[in-house]
């Protein structure tokens, strides 16, 4: 009988050479700061044991990874590979680990946003993303600070900023026009007709940093209809816009009205703009910005699609 060639295994691979998993992490958190120091504030370690971790990786890979400069760091061409590579593999082990974990409400799409858009335009809203997406849970960050996706995890951002620079898909832009109670305008003790009339009535009012005037939020809108010198009956200041707000729909004054931040409010007849004309643009905007990492997320796509279409919504 003849005897059969059988192949032999290849022989392991020596455990030295083994790549470390537990290192890619640290890895990754160095390769997207580009800093030790920040790395190990984002993973709760010491900047030693950065240092130490990157050290142990390139050992066992045999080359380089980062060039160090005395106050910089540089990925190599090799730290360049590792860098893509690494980023996949735990973009594709969160999406993994997030689809076979049991339970309900483990999908998730985490967005940022500020105070305004959050209380005034997204949440009165979201119930209808929600309905179409029961399964799915929406973390909102709401600050007025500018977050990084990536490094902060979040999927989608809402930035409020000047139209010259805003980044991503412009959702809509801003307007300012006052706006009150319709109870308001049936004062005949004080009547609001005009502009002019501002001054029988009390201007709800943002307080603003230390530097600003008192009236800062309504100063764009009163230049424009030259009331810029008008004397106001009496101001209330308020911390956040949307207490500005409420005080308005109670009948307590008058907001000047950030369109379409304020528009269901209108549609509901909650609020009504007591003059005819007047809007003023203020020449900034709301833009949607979407995560790189965010292409692996369904979800998170579907979400911003929902946000596109509810701002094309009248």
């Amino acid at each position: 009988m003849p005897i059969q060639n059988v192949k032999t295994p290849p022989p392991p691979v020596p455990r030295s050479q083994m790549l470390r998993l537990d290192l890619l992490p640290c890895f990754d958190a160095a390769a997207r700061t580009l800093s030790f120091t920040l790395a190990a504030q984002e993973l709760s370690l010491t900047q030693s044991a950065v240092s130490r971790q990157i050290q142990l990786l390139e050992q066992s890979l045999g080359v380089a990874l980062f060039e160090r400069g005395h106050r910089s760091l540089t990925l190599t061409e090799a730290g360049e590979v590792m860098q893509r590579a690494t980023r996949d593999a735990l973009e594709r082990l969160r999406d993994a680990s997030a689809r076979v974990r049991p339970g309900p409400g483990l999908r998730q799409v985490a967005m940022t946003c500020t105070h305004g858009f959050a209380s005034l335009w997204l949440i009165p809203r979201l119930a209808r993303f929600t309905a179409s997406h029961p399964q799915v849970d929406v973390r909102i960050s709401a600050s007025m600070d500018i977050m990084d996706l990536e490094r902060q995890r979040l999927d989608v951002a809402v930035r409020f900023v000047p139209s010259s620079v805003g980044r991503g898909q412009a959702l809509f832009e801003e307007s300012l026009q006052p706006l009150c109670a319709p109870a308001l305008l049936r004062d005949k003790a004080a009547p609001l007709r005009q502009p002019a009339d501002l001054a029988r009535h009390t201007l709800l009012t943002v307080e603003k940093p230390a530097g600003f005037a008192l009236t800062s939020d309504w100063d764009p809108w009163l230049q424009v209809m030259g009331l810029q010198d008008m004397r106001m009956k009496n101001t209330m200041h308020f911390t956040q816009y949307a207490d500005a707000v409420a005080a308005a729909v109670a009948g307590q004054g008058v907001v000047i009205g950030r369109l379409p931040l304020l528009q269901s409010l209108v549609n509901e007849k909650k609020l009504v703009a007591p003059f005819r004309s007047g809007a003023a643009a203020t020449r900034r905007g709301y833009y949607l910005e979407v995560a790189a990492h965010a292409d692996h997320n369904a979800d998170a796509q579907d979400f911003a699609r929902w946000l596109r279409a509810e701002a094309e919504r009248p």
